[in-house]
């Protein structure tokens, strides 16, 4: 628990631009782009709103402690490792990506052949860079909006 609050912390401390120990719409904005979130301008507004504890039209360290760490508990780790080792399932050659091959082979051993074209856009869907491979970080990307899309809360992409 001390180590997860000196991490958010560290983090609220990095986008607090002005250091005036709270952050603004457009730096709380930053904050979630730079963890691979990209919400519009009204789910920022949203979430501004709901963290806003004290009304004042910014976000305090606690008010984001408030709305952050309930979440950020052992199951998070447990499903980070789950997420690691299908990750590690579909990176055959154990080099930390997955390649269109790899994917391709994954998928055919699921039962599930895809065609070319089915392959390319999975691919591309995934690959954030755009070097043509799936980065660990990318793949979890994937797997969240997924899991987003199946339980019907509307990430944006």
């Amino acid at each position: 628990m001390e180590d997860q609050l000196k991490q958010l912390r560290g983090i609220f401390d990095r986008f607090d631009m002005d250091s005036d120990g709270s952050l603004t719409i457009l730096e709380l904005a930053a904050l979630l782009r730079s963890i691979g979130l990209k919400p519009s301008g009204d789910q920022i507004h949203v979430l501004l709103a709901s963290m806003d504890a004290n009304g004042n039209g910014s976000v305090e360290f606690d008010e984001l402690v408030g709305a952050i760490l309930p979440d950020m508990n052992e199951e998070i780790l447990i499903n980070s490792g789950q997420l690691l080792g299908i990750f590690r399932s579909f990176d055959r050659d154990g080099n930390g990506y997955i390649s269109a091959a790899e994917l391709a082979g994954a998928m055919a051993k699921m039962g599930q052949p895809l065609t070319y074209k089915e392959l390319t856009d999975m691919i591309r869907e995934a690959d954030t860079n755009g070097d043509g491979v799936i980065s660990f970080g990318e793949f979890a990307s994937i797997m969240a909006k997924s899991a987003s899309d199946f339980f019907g809360i509307a990430l944006p992409s």
